[in-house]
């Protein structure tokens, strides 16, 4: 097992700006390997035109709040999350080759929509990563409740309150195929919330084992502290739909546990989104994420699924100044690796994270040293 180290970083910029559909700011970002292309993942999609200099979260100078954004200013459409295809290409200049999944008429859908006792200007169902099994494919998402501005300013003890707020309900499971795009959430005990607030919420990382037959699912939960903390599941690659065949990870022995309330930490600092591959070039297991919601986005190693995970390593760090003031710190987040783009056998590995106003994927390329 190589050391992890950095030897040259180039920016490349923001992704899938020109494009056809009118989507002018999107999140998550999640790529998901299929049969020679892989799909990607996003989580709330705005349709629409920018104002150069305006923000799209601050209209006439006041937040946009936790409603639908549908109808905002020049903002046409807010989608929940969405997806698209991209062929296996080279990623050096730029992601440049996809397209957009679409209903009927040409237009940007949601992939996971919204039940029908669910109020869109409260419930978001937000993207996190997915698996490609037997022809079917399961998204994980992590649901939301929109907070009003008032609520969060009331319980809040800092003075840099986001535009947008939010607390979460839970994680879930939702499956459907390629042929059609629709997709159904996977229901256990008469709901779709597989794994509740208190507990982590797993699918931020989902590795499939196919030499054990395992499922190595990946999920975070922040502290009564504030610390984020990362955990790990694992499962039978045919028992993904059945939650009570989960086994959660309880020591590095490794020992697991069916039992959720039993698992033990992993490593620190990530938030709700993260990626794990296995590098070749390293010959380890790589986890990228953001540090918190820092401009730092790390990668550490392990020589197992399970761990034991290194300290943090510097990959990238965001270089980001605003044009003007707003009220709200630099918010990046988001931060992952894309392992089917690596090149050279893992020694140059492209990163994906989100600057708020920015608000499109960034792609960074990664040359190990």
């Amino acid at each position: 097992m190589k050391y992890l180290e950095v030897k040259n970083v180039q920016d490349l910029g923001c992704q899938f700006v020109n494009n056809p559909n009118r989507m002018i700011g999107q999140d998550g970002a999640f790529s998901i390997p299929l049969n020679g292309k892989s799909l990607w993942f996003f989580g709330d999609t705005l349709i629409g035109e920018r104002v150069l200099g305006e923000s799209l979260w601050y209209l006439s100078g006041e937040a946009v709040g936790p409603d639908d954004m549908s109808g905002k200013g020049t903002i046409e459409k807010m989608l929940n999350n969405t997806g698209l295809l991209l062929p296996d290409q080279c990623a050096k200049d730029g992601l440049w080759d996809y397209k957009y999944i679409c209903d009927n008429d040409g237009n940007i859908r949601t992939l996971i929509p919204l039940l029908e006792n669910e109020d869109l200007n409260r419930i978001r169902v937000w993207c996190q990563h997915g698996v490609y099994l037997d022809d079917k494919i399961y998204l994980s998402f992590i649901k939301v409740r929109m907070m009003e501005q008032s609520l969060v300013e009331k319980k809040s003890r800092s003075n840099n309150i986001l535009p947008v707020n939010f607390e979460i309900i839970g994680s879930g499971l939702a499956v459907g195929m390629e042929d059609d795009w629709k997709f159904q959430r996977i229901i256990h005990n008469d709901t779709d919330i597989l794994w509740v607030k208190d507990v982590p919420h797993f699918g931020s990382a989902i590795f499939p084992n196919y030499n054990e037959n395992k499922l190595y699912l990946y999920g975070v939960l922040m502290d009564s502290k504030g610390v984020q903390k990362c955990y790990v599941a694992r499962v039978g690659l045919d028992k993904i739909e059945d939650l009570d065949s989960y086994e959660y990870l309880i020591s590095q022995t490794p020992e697991w546990s069916s039992d959720i309330n039993d698992a033990m930490a992993v490593f620190e600092g990530a938030p709700s989104e993260v990626s794990v591959s296995f590098n070749s070039y390293l010959n380890c297991y790589l986890a990228v994420h953001s540090w918190g919601t820092t401009p730092r986005i790390v990668g550490r190693t392990a020589p197992n699924l399970w761990g034991p995970w290194s300290e943090p390593v510097e990959l990238w760090i965001v270089n980001k100044k605003r044009e003007k003031p707003l009220p709200y710190p630099l918010l990046i987040y988001a931060g992952k690796e894309h392992p089917e783009l690596a090149d050279e056998n893992g020694k140059i590995i492209y990163i994906t994270y989100i600057e708020f106003e920015e608000y499109f994927p960034h792609l960074v390329k990664v040359t190990l040293e």
